[in-house]
């Protein structure tokens, strides 16, 4: 299991004076109008770079971005200056005559990986070709890891692999949800139930509380017989009659529908054929919080309604609720994260992870192909 330690960490390199690291980062932020929104992925890697400054060591950073506006890492290394001097070099095979004048602590940023045609195949000549770059390699982008991409699984093949302080940090705080604290309250929303089924129902029997919300207790209320109007739901068939009869599973008692004339809060059993259900109901929202406050362990990954459609005072009202709870509290994914951080709570969480799909795969699997890459890595 991932939860002992079976890779090797940054902190087992005992020299790192002048050694070339190529550095895996998520540098998959939100940019607008040629700027970065939010650079929390950026802050939380930020101890691994100064970690590897103060050893000395000659840091290239390799990352990648997906962006309508600008696929180029540029506008994310003038942002980095905030933090740590970053040099952008926009063609990786350019880097070896750059390095020769990078002083140690010096840091490169390497142009977005998937412009390369050979990052998302996996194509062995281009890992070959990054490893070639630098003496070691250091994983910190676990909110990445579980992607099959050369720059997480091969590149590890060609030279010592390491996981940095954030993976490791990941690893051991989402690695609590095997060996849970009881009473253990574990929560999840958004949409897709068909790649989260195998959550609900690994859960059911890890945890003592499991809160299906956002578009996946769509399902479950069909499956009760309820008309469900519009609202989006799995079309994959599932057995959730057997699943609705453990008592541990909890599904929102009250729910906001958009209506022709707005919003109303409705019980399940109340919703029309036009209607379309977009958030948990106060209710919903007062019964999760509740179980909260009963819990030692909090796990936490999807919001409780359509977020990015104005759909948000259920989650952001669970959000609060939950940073005051009294128990460890560990939240995940895209859309959970963008109301922590808009609602400035991030430092009330046990545990913030920079995962969305990562984290319910390692939540799943109890490892990731990053994970397993280290583990091997020569």
């Amino acid at each position: 299991m991932a939860s002992k330690k079976s890779f090797k960490t940054l902190r087992d390199i005992l020299h790192l004076d002048g050694v070339k690291v190529l550095l895996r980062l998520d540098l998959n932020v939100p940019i607008q109008k040629g700027k970065v929104v939010d650079d929390f992925r950026i802050r939380k890697s930020l101890p691994t770079i100064e970690y590897l400054q103060k050893a000395g060591a000659k840091i290239l950073i390799i990352g990648h971005l997906e962006n309508k506006e600008d696929r180029s890492l540029k506008v994310v290394a003038e942002h980095m200056q905030k933090y740590v001097p970053v040099q952008f070099v926009e063609n990786y095979r350019n880097v070896l005559s750059v390095l020769d004048t990078l002083p140690p602590s010096g840091c490169l940023l390497l142009e977005n990986l998937r412009l390369s045609e050979g990052e998302e195949s996996n194509d062995q000549k281009f890992a070959r070709e990054l490893a070639s770059l630098a003496d070691i390699y250091v994983n910190d982008a676990f909110s990445v890891s579980h992607r099959e991409h050369a720059s997480i699984v091969s590149v590890p093949k060609y030279i010592p692999g390491y996981a940095g302080l954030l993976f490791e940090e990941e690893v051991k705080n989402l690695s609590e949800a095997f060996v849970p604290e009881h009473p253990f309250l574990f929560i999840l929303g958004g949409a897709k139930l068909d790649s989260k089924m195998p959550l609900v129902e690994k859960f059911l029997t890890r945890a003592d509380f499991v809160f299906v919300g956002g578009a996946l207790a769509n399902n479950f209320f069909k499956a009760q017989g309820h008309e469900i109007g519009v609202s989006l739901f799995s079309k994959q068939e599932f057995n959730l009659v057997e699943v609705m009869k453990n008592t541990k599973l909890y599904l929102p008692e009250d729910v906001v529908v958009k209506t022709a004339g707005g919003k109303e809060n409705k019980k399940p059993d109340q919703v029309k054929p036009d209607e379309n259900i977009l958030d948990a109901g106060e209710k919903a929202v007062s019964t999760l919080a509740v179980l909260g406050r009963k819990s030692k362990l909090v796990v936490w990954n999807g919001p409780l309604g359509d977020y990015e459609n104005n759909f948000e005072k259920g989650t952001e009202d669970f959000a609060r609720a939950l940073s005051d709870c009294g128990a460890k509290t560990i939240v995940g994914g895209g859309d959970t994260l963008a109301v922590i951080h808009k609602l400035g709570i991030e430092d009330k969480f046990s545990f913030v992870s920079t995962a969305g799909g990562a984290m319910l795969d390692f939540l799943v699997q109890e490892t990731l192909p990053g994970i397993e890459a280290l583990k091997k890595s020569i």
